[in-house]
């Protein structure tokens, strides 16, 4: 399998505070990675330098070849424009915890929004593939609602098929249930699921430890911005080698 995301010591301070410290990792094409560990351990933040929502420090991320946010010239790295930030973040999908939905929009217009004004495709193909989206959300009878008129889990899978309407290679989850009542969670984590048995290449930091162990191919432990463990399911999480990681699942399962 090819290599979508490669991370190579990745760092990243706010101000004295090092967040990242250096991370390094591989995500493969159809791959699903599940990121977990407590919180201010950098998760959210190593997340958003994948797709250059926050700059680093130091280090390189590649997306298959290509290095995101910067362009090397002369030995030194140069940010990248608006523009060309947003060209690569078009292959790169993101859904985060808050939905971040137009409230004046409804859910079909909501999807359509990426494909019409960013990819700059024709209406009716675009609403043709918005309305699929929703129904395969489980949505189809809700495609007229606005935000405020959907409960958080029908917000989210809206959010999951406006990321899905722009074809991505990949998709980032930042936490895509936190925000949700915990009878709504299992909605969103069906759809996840759906999309993981189809292939798609994915990166979701999540509480979810159940989840993870359904649904991921690695699982990844952040500790004080750093990778303290990383594997399969079966081995991280039923027989984890680091005591940060026996104590992060102790606490997390009682």
């Amino acid at each position: 399998m090819s290599v979508v995301i490669s991370a190579q010591q990745v760092r990243k301070s706010f101000g004295r505070k090092e967040v990242l410290k250096g991370l390094n990792l591989d995500v493969h094409e159809g791959q699903v990675v599940c990121i977990l560990g407590s919180s201010g351990s950098g998760k959210s933040t190593f997340l958003r330098t994948i797709n250059h929502l926050e700059s680093i420090d130091s280090g390189r991320i590649y997306f298959r070849d290509e290095l995101i946010g910067y362009r090397p010239r002369a030995g030194k790295l140069y940010e990248l424009g608006d523009r060309e930030n947003a060209r690569q973040r078009q292959r790169m999908a993101m859904v985060f915890q808050h939905f971040n939905l137009f409230g004046h929009r409804t859910a079909l217009e909501n999807v359509m929004e990426g494909p019409r004004r960013v990819l700059k495709q024709d209406r009716d193909e675009v609403e043709r593939l918005a309305r699929g989206l929703l129904e395969r959300v489980g949505l189809a009878d809700r495609m007229d609602a606005y935000p405020r008129q959907l409960s958080g889990g029908q917000q989210q899978r809206v959010a999951i098929a406006r990321a899905l309407a722009m074809r991505p290679d990949l998709i980032l989850f930042d936490e895509p249930t936190s925000a949700l009542d915990p009878e709504l969670v299992a909605e969103v984590l069906s759809v996840i699921r759906s999309l993981a048995a189809e292939g798609m290449t994915m990166i979701i930091v999540t509480h979810e430890i159940a989840f993870a162990r359904d649904v991921a191919d690695l699982v990844v432990v952040m500790s004080d911005g750093v990778i303290i463990e990383q594997g399969g399911p079966g081995q991280v999480l039923v027989d984890p080698q680091h005591e940060r990681t026996r104590a992060f699942l102790a606490r997390e399962l009682h």
